[in-house]
């Protein structure tokens, strides 16, 4: 499955994981369980919002604009140190309302279900893994000089190549982004990670 190791590189990745862990209070297994879903579902809808020529567009102007690249892969620290003190570096609540719209809640609701991560620390989680997705983009887009075209299709791809991996994660991940549209009042991600370390 797509992993921060692939992002990162395994050296960073595990460090990662362990600043993200000891950012939510969490163990290192539980935390690694979460990401292993949510990192699948946020390629998964930036992937399917990237499918569409206005999409990939909308995608390669962000990434010109906010994420050009990678730059705040060599600041992770930094990111997640601003995440728990409340003065974010990056918007990770802009970016998941983008890739996930109305579903941010249920998104969030079913990691924790199947992580045993809480609802606040999966929001946390989400908040840190969009704009390290975005910047890790960004880099990618740079290197291999990608185009929304190019975008588009490096996503569908990594898509596709996660779905053969793992089809019953892939099919878990499908669910949270297809979830019914029952009206859920479920606040979105910013509301929930914000109310999270406020209660703490």
């Amino acid at each position: 499955m797509f992993s921060l190791n692939d992002i990162l590189g395994d050296q960073q990745g595990g460090e990662t994981l362990g600043q993200i862990s000891n950012m939510l209070g969490a163990d290192q297994g539980a935390t690694s369980s979460a990401i292993q879903l949510a990192l699948p579902a946020i390629i998964s809808g930036l992937a399917s919002n990237a499918a569409s020529p206005d999409g990939a567009q909308a995608l390669n102007t962000t990434l010109d604009q906010h994420h050009a690249g990678g730059g705040l892969l060599g600041n992770l620290g930094g990111l997640i140190m601003g995440q728990l003190t409340g003065t974010p570096q990056a918007d990770g609540g802009g970016i998941l309302g983008h890739i996930f719209g109305s579903n941010q809640g249920q998104v969030a609701q079913n990691i924790s279900n199947n992580s045993g991560l809480n609802m606040g620390q999966v929001a946390q989680l989400l908040m840190v893994l969009a704009p390290i997705v975005m910047s890790y983009l960004g880099k990618k887009k740079q290197e291999e000089n990608l185009d929304a075209g190019g975008l588009s299709g490096y996503l569908g791809g990594q898509q596709q190549q996660m779905q053969q991996q793992d089809s019953g994660v892939m099919g878990m991940v499908t669910g949270f982004l297809d979830g019914d549209k029952d009206g859920s009042a479920l606040d979105d991600v910013a509301s929930m990670a914000f109310n999270y370390f406020t209660k703490k």
